[in-house]
């Protein structure tokens, strides 16, 4: 059957409505005899296992059906200079020959994961080349295509042990040109998929190459805008490395402060989550290596005027491990903390915020309540100190102004109306006079939190009514992800 439909793979009609503004020829590459074909095949490897088809030329034809019509020049971007794409407003573009292409994907991964397979005879003609070809096909907009492409490649990965190395090092050129070149290409999520399995492979201890590939790609990779794409994916692998090797910790959380975003709120928020898988891993000896920046950056997104950013950060308080982390540590964290937390009880904008920090600060008072107290009374001291400084230069510029007034043409420069004071003293902070009274409104504040949150729905993201592409949807909904669809079959 292969045999004869050798030359017929090759078939190709205009696809009106194929991808690009060009209208470009798409492959459409089976129609009627053909599509049968492919079909026939399919279900000839789920019930025969080629057990009658392990002979070289049949590995050769196999391999080359799959090569003439699934390699291919992918059409231009749909959004080449455009606006970030936004999964969860944004419409992917879908290939139009997708049906045609899907029975061939399906094809040749019963051909790989069939028991009769033979690596031995594929070798010669799934090279480094074909290897290329395929990770060229990542870059493809339709999710369908890019799916079946994650689960073909980590077969290939797994049965070809001397593509491993060239495989690995083909993906970290692809998120160089990535980082540094393009911005944009659409596979990055499913090409970082396969690696978390990959890392999740790493023999022990891990190799030189391989924390040189945390350090220097995928960290790197925070730092792209379109970050939000792929990020869970990318903290899946970076927390992979350090469950593997947790000596790792300090330059992957070093690298993440160095990254921090400092005006993109979402891209701060994602940033927070990702710190928090990584101290649900870390070890209590390398926490200690990385906790006085890693609280000062949260004590600045304490203190932003962000809610989302501020309230993401006050959650890492409702995290038993992370507080056991604190508690041991509370005399060198509470005093970077205890400052903008104290400062923001009363100024932040946002009501939910305060609940969030008076629940913080009770935490920290039942943590170690001598410790409190000092850091109470050595911030009413830096503010005692801090008026101090002010009344110095207030009456440092009262001096000038007497001395301007002596001059007798002080009022021919200056307005009547403008002789006040020329430095205004709004430096009185939210002071609390007494220790005690800040105990009480702290914990009359967390309580009142507590019967909030049992009132209030948590917050959901609003999507925009935009208008939405029917068959678009639909394709996307009847799609049944490689792995489901083989696993069904091969129950029958």
């Amino acid at each position: 059957m292969l045999t004869c439909s050798k030359e017929e793979a090759r078939m190709v009609l205009d696809a009106p409505s194929a991808n690009g503004p060009f209208q470009p020829v798409a492959l459409m590459h089976f129609r009627g005899f053909t599509q049968n074909i492919v079909q026939n095949l399919k279900t000839m490897c789920v019930f025969f296992y080629m057990y009658l088809y392990t002979h070289f030329s049949f590995h050769v034809v196999c391999l080359f059906q799959f090569a003439v019509n699934m390699f291919r020049t992918l059409p231009p971007s749909s959004n080449p200079t455009g606006a970030e794409f936004d999964p969860e407003e944004d419409e992917p573009t879908l290939e139009a020959a997708w049906p045609h292409l899907q029975l061939v994907y399906e094809f040749f991964l019963r051909f790989l994961e069939s028991p009769d397979f033979q690596p031995n005879i594929a070798k010669k003609y799934i090279d480094q080349k074909f290897v290329m070809q395929l990770l060229d096909l990542f870059d493809s907009e339709d999710p369908r295509e890019r799916d079946f492409l994650k689960t073909t490649l980590h077969r290939i990965y797994g049965k070809f042990l001397g593509l491993r190395a060239y495989i690995r090092k083909q993906i970290n050129n692809i998120f160089y040109r990535f980082i540094y070149e393009t911005e944009h290409h659409n596979g990055i999520a499913e090409l970082l998929e396969i690696l978390g399995s990959i890392i999740n492979g790493f023999a022990l201890p891990l190799k030189e190459e391989h924390k040189i590939f945390l350090l220097k790609v995928l960290l790197p990779l925070h730092k792209v805008k379109s970050l939000s794409v792929y990020h869970p994916q990318l903290a899946y692998c970076v927390v992979q490395f350090l469950e593997k090797d947790s000596t790792l910790t300090e330059p992957v959380v070093m690298a993440l402060l160095k990254y921090w975003p400092k005006t993109h709120s979402p891209k701060e928020v994602m940033f927070l989550n990702e710190l928090e898988e990584i101290l649900d891993v870390i070890e209590p000896s390398e926490f200690v290596k990385v906790m006085e920046p890693l609280f000062r950056q949260l004590a600045k997104c304490v203190s932003s005027p962000h809610f989302q950013v501020a309230e993401r950060a006050l959650y890492y308080w409702n995290n038993e491990y992370i507080m056991s982390l604190i508690s041991d540590n509370a005399a060198r964290i509470l005093p970077i903390m205890f400052p903008s937390l104290y400062r923001n009880s009363k100024t932040h904008w946002n009501k939910t915020i305060h609940g969030l920090i008076y629940n913080a600060l009770k935490l920290f008072m039942e943590m170690n309540q001598k410790l409190f107290d000092d850091c109470t009374q050595q911030f009413r001291a830096e503010k005692n100190k801090e008026k101090a400084k002010w009344k110095e230069r207030e009456e440092a510029w009262i001096k000038i102004e007497n001395l301007a007034k002596s001059n007798p043409q002080f009022l021919m420069y200056v307005d009547s109306s403008s002789l006040s004071s020329p430095v205004d003293m709004e430096t009185d902070g939210p002071c609390i006079e007494d220790v005690m009274m800040l105990k009480k409104t702290v914990e009359e504040e967390a309580i009142q939190l507590h019967r909030d949150q049992r009132r209030e729905r948590p917050l959901m993201r609003r999507k925009s009514e935009l208008p939405q592409d029917t068959s678009t949807m639909n394709a996307l909904e009847t799609h049944r992800r490689a792995e489901d669809m083989i696993g069904a079959q091969d129950g029958h």
